[in-house]
Order: C-alpha cells, then structure tokens, then sequence
C-alpha cells in the first residue's frame, strides 16, 4: 500500500526540526511526507528547504494557506485532498517519532479499522535538550536518558517506552484508554476518512480530532488501540490558542455527532478541494 504521513504544524520550526529529523532516520522508507501548514511564517519554509536537501531524498510536501486563527482541521482536510497515499498517518509537528513508528502503523494496518495511539509528554527543559544525535541515536527515547535529563518516572506511563516484546500486544489489549482518533498519532484508510468528509472544518481546538473517529464508528469503522507499539515523545510548548467558547462549540458538535450518529459532515473535505496552496522541497 501507499502510505502518506501528514505532519500538522504552526510557527514551531525548532520543533519541526527535530521531528522531521525522526522521520529520516524510520526503519520502514517508502512513504510520503505532507506538512499540513496553519499559516506559518516563512522560517518553516527555511527549515523545510534545509532538510530537504540534507536528510531526506524524497520531496517534503508543503500544504500551506494564510493564517486566520487556529484553523488545524482546514489545513488538515487540504493536505487529504492532496495525499497520493492508500493510508493515511496523522500526528504533529511536535512529536517526535521512534524509528519503527511509520513502520508499527504499518504492520497493524488493518481494513475496516483506524489505528489509535498517543504520545509521551515531555517537561520543557526535557524538550530543550534533545538535539539532532539524541534522536538519530535513539537516546531521547531511552528512558534511563531522560530521567537523567529531569523526566518524571512515571512507571505506567512510561511503560510506552520500556514495553518490549510480547508485553507491548498484552498492554495494547488490556489498557483502559479509549481506542479514540488522537490526531497527534493516528491512521486510517483514506477511501474510509473521504467517506465521512474528513475533518469538521467549523471545530478549533479541543477534541476536534477525536469528532472525525466518532463519525468513523457511526460508520462502522471499528478502532485499534496500538498505544505501546507506535511511539512519539511530544515536545512541550504554549498553547495560546486555547478558547473557552471553541471549546464549548466543539463539545456540542460532538454532542450532535453522538446523539446523530452521524456519518457525514457538511464542513469536511469537500470545501478544501479548491484553493490548495502545494510546495515541493526538493533535495
């Protein structure tokens, strides 16, 4: 199968940085990269056109449009529309991938189900000093590192780090997190995420990822939980574009959803086809 990753991401280049860096280096090489772009300013473009001619030999693709308040879900439907892949893999310009994640998703791929995971949250001293080798190397995955470097241990938690073997299927069958769709690390078939009409383009931030998923079980498409196999440590940072009224109106969207089980949105990926702004970083 095809497989596209698409990466969301507003004005963290730093960040960016460092995640596209993890995705260089993954075990498993033939998937497309789509930057879902909310607006940023043009030093992403610098750090876009930087590593695409020193880490990676395949095109970063750029899908960008001008910013307008936190539109996530708008950029997201349009970076769909331009995916060439038969699988789609979701998460943020602020996680960053262990080497086997695109390959994890992969493996568990699975028709008539989404892939559900999440992340490793980090303090932001932690975040800070992860550099370029910590990743290539695998140390900021190393739970023993980051201690070192003033990570909380955590032990459930940090079990997404330490799990190996047979253990990561046995935690993945008997954790009591929900098997939602997390769109910091997550995947789908694309035919299944265009026959709901991708992302509901009226909802801003907060659980306005997990409302796609719930459209896609009204649907009949089941979920997968591979929260200990495909692993991401997240990068901390501010998030001003927190909104108690966003926050309100999305809780009722997804208030209707359930209480519709609706299948579709009228504010999905059919109003991104048009206006696509697409960039090619060639190496």
């Amino acid at each position: 199968m095809k497989v596209s990753l698409i990466i969301s991401t507003y004005n963290q280049p730093e960040w960016l940085r460092k995640v596209l860096i993890g995705y260089s280096v993954q075990d498993y090489k033939d998937f497309e990269i789509i930057i879902a772009d909310d607006g940023s300013t043009a030093e992403t473009e610098l750090v876009l056109n930087e590593l695409s001619k020193t880490r990676f030999t395949k095109p970063l693709h750029h899908v960008w449009h001008k910013h307008n308040g936190f539109n996530k879900n708008v950029i997201l439907n349009k970076a769909i529309a331009s995916a060439q892949g038969d699988y789609l893999i979701f998460t943020d310009g602020d996680c960053i991938p262990r080497r086997d994640f695109i390959s994890a998703h992969v493996k568990e791929a699975e028709s008539g189900y989404f892939l559900s995971a999440g992340t490793v949250r980090l303090p932001l001293d932690v975040s800070e000093k992860i550099d370029e080798d910590d990743i290539v190397t695998g140390r900021a995955f190393n739970i023993q590192w980051l201690l070192q470097n003033g990570f909380s241990n955590r032990v459930i938690k940090n079990l997404k780090l330490t799990a190996k073997g047979r253990w990561v299927s046995v935690l993945n069958a008997i954790t009591p997190a929900k098997a939602t769709w997390n769109g910091s690390n997550t995947s789908g078939w694309k035919d299944d995420i265009l026959s709901v009409n991708g992302y509901d383009e009226r909802m801003k931030y907060g659980g306005e990822d997990r409302e796609l998923g719930e459209r896609l079980k009204n649907k009949g498409i089941r979920s997968k939980q591979i929260r200990y196999s495909a692993i991401c440590i997240h990068l901390d940072h501010k998030r001003d574009y927190v909104n108690n009224e966003a926050l309100r109106n999305n809780l009722q969207i997804r208030k209707e959803t359930k209480i519709q089980k609706a299948k579709w949105t009228n504010y999905g990926i059919n109003e991104a086809k048009d206006n696509i702004n697409i960039f090619s970083n060639v190496s």
